[in-house]
């Protein structure tokens, strides 16, 4: 049996990665150097999950249906 894909948005670890170096100290600047979407695309893929797609987010209709479906099998919401 094929294990499913995992997949995980790039502009999270994006996020993830410049909140932790401002954190520390440094100085991010999103766009000088490039899309850092790439790069974090990459080490994604480095690390065995795939770059997820923009309509895997939170507000996404699919994800909101599963949420849904969650909802009603563990609380009885309609």
């Amino acid at each position: 049996m094929d294990e499913p894909v995992e997949t995980f948005n790039p502009w999270t670890v994006v996020n993830l990665v410049f909140h932790h170096l401002a954190d520390s100290g440094l100085h991010p600047v999103l766009g000088d150097a490039g899309d850092p979407a790439v790069p974090a695309a990459a080490l994604l893929r480095a690390l065995g999950i795939e770059p997820g797609r923009n309509d895997e987010s939170v507000t996404s209709p699919a994800v909101q249906d599963t949420l849904a479906e969650l909802r009603a099998r563990m609380f009885g919401e309609p």
